[in-house]
């Protein structure tokens, strides 16, 4: 019988439990990707709250990445200092640390100086090669900074997961048309990494649907995924386009990416993690008891009690206090408006 606070073992990758943070985007970083002391203290009070890893926040690949500001960014040696002291302040609590690796969009460089965002479709192949060493030049600064592993963020409907999708990606190219087209560059790049950065732990965070007219649904996200597996991904986190639905509550409506993650974990011989609407601690056991999930990965809860895996773990009737009503996205650095 699986148990949320035990140990758990993966490739390259050791967890005190089966708790994990999910990527959640902080806006904090400085244009260049550099920390503010604002970061390490958050990061420094989610180790401490006894989590069993975490994955960053949106940690983009590319410096000529606008998509949104306050992005942390690992597109330069020069910042792989900051990161190593990110790292290290996470491990001291013993807990690994998995860098999220993104790009909102790309961005190609105008004649005068300006930059302008380019869809997947007229991106030539020269840049989709620039693309895929981005991802795998941020994957070698990763194991530099002491990161355990990287996640390729293929979800929400930014860089990687609209050029996956058939409702944006129309390349006729060995690009486009096919799932394993629209796929290869995600495999392109699960490979580079893996042949310069062998001992990272590799994960993807995937939608199980995109939720848009044209897009990937339930049956091409798992034939995308039995790619990542075939091809080594270590690892897969379930989530989807449009998350964070409103009105959770514990015992009452949870896990609502569950039934997708329940089937690939059947399907694949790889790690599933599930994120979205988990709130109770019974509830968590009854998906890994009761499916081949492995993992149980958190987001909006650890924005209003980041100790909450420290809590549970002392009160197994404990239950997140997050009434998920999400207003952490309109507020400052995404915090929880009833937290502190």
């Amino acid at each position: 019988m699986k148990k949320v606070f035990e140990p758990v073992e993966l490739k390259n990758l050791k967890l005190k439990n089966r708790l994990v943070r999910s990527a959640t985007w902080e806006g904090l970083a400085n244009p260049d990707g550099g920390l503010p002391e604002e970061i390490y203290a958050i990061y420094e009070e989610l180790a401490r709250g006894g989590v069993g890893g975490i994955i960053t926040g949106f940690t983009s690949v590319a410096l000529n990445d606008f998509y949104f500001g306050g992005m942390m960014r690992l597109c330069d040696d020069a910042l792989i200092p900051q990161y190593r002291r990110l790292v290290d302040i996470i491990h001291k609590e013993g807990c690994p640390a998995v860098a999220q690796l993104a790009l909102g969009a790309y961005y190609r460089p105008t004649h005068n100086g300006r930059f302008m965002q380019v869809e997947p479709d007229a991106m030539t192949v020269e840049e989709i090669r620039l693309v895929e060493s981005q991802f795998i030049d941020a994957a070698v600064r990763a194991q530099k900074a002491g990161f355990d592993g990287v996640q390729l963020h293929v979800a929400h409907f930014f860089f990687l997961s609209r050029f996956v999708s058939p409702a944006v990606n129309h390349r006729e190219d060995e690009y486009g048309g096919s799932t394993a087209n629209r796929a290869r560059i995600v495999l392109e790049i699960l490979a580079g990494i893996r042949a310069v950065a062998p001992n990272l732990h590799i994960t993807a965070k995937i939608n199980s649907s995109d939720f848009t007219f044209g897009g990937l649904d339930n049956e091409e996200s798992l034939e995308f995924c039995k790619l990542l597996a075939l091809n080594g991904i270590d690892s897969i986190e379930v989530s989807g386009n449009g998350t964070s639905v409103s009105g959770i509550r514990a015992h009452v409506n949870e896990g609502y990416f569950l039934p997708f993650a329940a089937r690939l974990a059947e399907e694949v011989n790889v790690p599933v993690m599930l994120v979205g609407g988990l709130r109770a601690l019974d509830t968590m056991e009854v998906v890994l008891n009761q499916t081949k999930t492995e993992l149980i990965s958190l987001s909006r809860p650890l924005l209003r009690e980041p100790d909450l895996p420290n809590k549970m773990q002392a009160d197994p009737k404990a239950v997140s206090r997050c009434i998920s009503c999400n207003r952490c996205y309109s507020s400052d650095a995404h915090r929880c408006v009833f937290w502190r």
